[in-house]
């Protein structure tokens, strides 16, 4: 049976790494580098913004842009060891650089330094010397030598790729990607490789090995974990603090998604792996093909008692009650229905992002 490539996924804060600790604790799934998420394909100037720019409205020096820009976002996510998401010679391996620039030169119809366009003229400090050298230079000949002016690279590329050539070059450099991440020797856990946003790509990059398992968490505890408790602990995700504006923001959000059907893609909530976990398991195995014997290691990495604690915060302080009945009252779509409501006091110990 070939391996498969699981990505969990979720909608910021949703805790989909929920679903990568549950089965890291499955016989024969690795998630080499735990919960690191993988951003090259959905990150700004990722491979779905390469797609977009050659694939819609395309022309020489938008084309240019767009190559560019991949390559510094993809030498940038390899090469620094400081970025959480990042560092990829180390967790990915050293080659992924070298099929980055495989990939961007499979795409490309023309290189060349004989022309360039406005976008290479933005000035920069490097620009103005040139300028200034330029200046002197055709004063002192007198007008007789022009000299080209500055440039931020040299080197114009154009692609003018079809759509099946893209996807094709792209499914190259993602089987040398899921190689070097293990897949020949077992299934592989890929946390965020695409984001919910992203489904509707999915075909045309991934064959039917691949599973996605998209996360979602009742908007009245993200709220107030973001802005309670992760915000204490400088992990936020990217929701606003206001209740008015998280809401419409929110909800703007979730409906700019693009709905899909696909047999590939399950949806489960965050709160049914902790108050319905024998059921959400089943689930979950069932859809991955995987017998129950070789859940060796259960609760062992994800235990529902303890992420219980991260759930159901709107009733554990009455200062939260406004701003959850808001939610209530503009979200309802979004919200889970709790089997008991919890008292408790809350601990930040182990919270799932």
């Amino acid at each position: 049976m070939e391996n498969k490539i699981v990505i969990p996924t979720g909608y910021m804060g949703s805790g989909s790494s929920a679903v990568t600790d549950l089965l890291s604790e499955v016989d024969g799934y690795s998630c080499s580098n735990g919960n690191f998420e993988y951003v090259f394909m959905h990150c700004p100037n990722g491979v779905f913004d390469l797609e977009d720019k050659l694939l819609k409205g395309n022309n020489a020096f938008r084309s240019d842009e767009a190559l560019h820009a991949f390559y510094s976002c993809m030498k940038t996510l390899y090469t620094n060891k400081y970025y959480w998401v990042a560092d990829y010679k180390d967790k990915v391996g050293s080659d992924f650089m070298s099929w980055c620039v495989e990939f961007i030169s499979s795409l490309m119809d023309e290189r060349t330094k004989d022309v360039y366009w406005y976008y290479q003229e933005n000035p920069n400090v490097k620009i103005y010397i040139e300028k200034t050298l330029a200046k002197i230079i055709k004063l002192l000949s007198f007008g007789k030598v022009v000299p080209k002016p500055g440039l931020r690279y040299e080197e114009m590329w154009l692609s003018y790729t079809t759509p099946s050539e893209f996807y094709s070059r792209a499914k190259i450099l993602l089987d040398k990607f899921f190689l070097q991440m293990g897949i020949s020797n077992s299934n592989i856990i890929l946390d965020q490789l695409v984001l919910p946003h992203n489904l509707y790509r999915i075909e045309n990059y991934f064959e039917d090995n691949c599973k996605v398992i998209v996360v979602d968490r009742d908007p009245r505890d993200v709220f107030l974990l973001n802005k309670y408790y992760w915000r204490k602990a400088n992990a936020t995700v990217p929701y606003s603090f206001d209740v008015e504006k998280f809401c419409s923001n929110y909800s703007k959000m979730r409906q700019a998604e693009k709905q899909v059907e696909n047999r590939n893609i399950l949806r489960i909530h965050f709160e049914d792996l902790i108050y319905n976990y024998d059921s959400s398991v089943f689930q979950i195995l069932s859809f991955l093909d995987i017998p129950k014997t070789l859940h060796k290691d259960k609760l062992t990495k994800f235990v529902p008692e303890k992420s219980k604690k991260n759930t159901q915060i709107f009733n554990r302080n009455m200062e939260y009650s406004d701003e959850a009945h808001y939610i209530e009252s503009k979200l309802p779509q979004y919200l889970y229905n709790f089997p008991s409501v919890e008292r408790e006091k809350f601990s930040v110990d182990n919270m799932i992002l």
